[in-house]
């Protein structure tokens, strides 16, 4: 629920002008909670994350590992010699992974 922290703040003595008939005119206002909305008209107007891209084109170079870089056992990425921590049993890992 959204919070409009620039309205003006009740003070005790508003909250205590509150009567019971009317706290419990606005829960059950509140719990109505009925929407009606038109499934076609939201289907059409909402973009999935995991929509058609087939006519989408991806352009991207992929360089391969360089001599002086080390795939890590552990997370299988990419680093730097500088960033190899330990090698046991022809498996480097890095840092973050020795850590």
């Amino acid at each position: 629920m959204a919070t409009d922290y620039d309205s003006p703040r009740k003070t005790d003595d508003d909250l205590n002008e509150d009567s019971l008939q009317e706290l419990q005119a606005r829960r059950t206002d509140k719990s109505s909670g009925s929407i009606d909305i038109d499934e076609t008209d939201l289907a059409e107007s909402l973009e999935l994350p995991g929509a058609d891209l087939s006519n989408e084109e991806l352009s991207l170079r992929v360089i391969p590992r360089q001599a002086d870089e080390f795939t890590c056992a552990r997370c299988f990425l990419v680093h730097h010699r500088s960033q190899l921590a330990v090698e046991r049993n022809g498996q480097q890992i890095c840092r973050e992974c020795a850590a």
